[in-house]
């Protein structure tokens, strides 16, 4: 039996107050869940996850190591969390302005 961390929250009311934290920073962002995982999509290339311990979004590359590098957030923080996911998504629209053609 998994025994929750302190702190756990459910993954899918993270993500529900995730979207509404970003939604103060008019990004717009629909919730999925599954698996034990909730997602939040958000236009502009950046899907963040929660599995109620932590939000996750992909920020870059390593090319070295050639994998993914990723921010995460502690999920019983949500506003926070869309403050630093706020500042992600427009540093994507600033380095990829076709992004903004797709925004709504």
């Amino acid at each position: 039996m998994n025994t929750p961390f302190v702190g756990d929250v459910e993954p899918m009311d993270a993500a529900q107050e995730l979207r509404v934290a970003l939604a103060e920073h008019r990004i717009a962002g629909d919730v999925h869940h599954g698996y034990g995982l909730a997602l939040v999509s958000v236009q502009g290339g950046l899907t963040v996850w929660c599995d109620g311990q932590h939000f996750r979004w992909r920020v870059g590359w390593n090319q070295k190591r050639q994998r993914a590098v990723y921010n995460w957030h502690p999920a019983m923080e949500p506003a926070r969390a869309a403050r630093r996911i706020a500042f992600h998504y427009a540093g994507l629209h600033r380095r990829h302005p076709h992004l903004r053609e797709n925004a709504s």
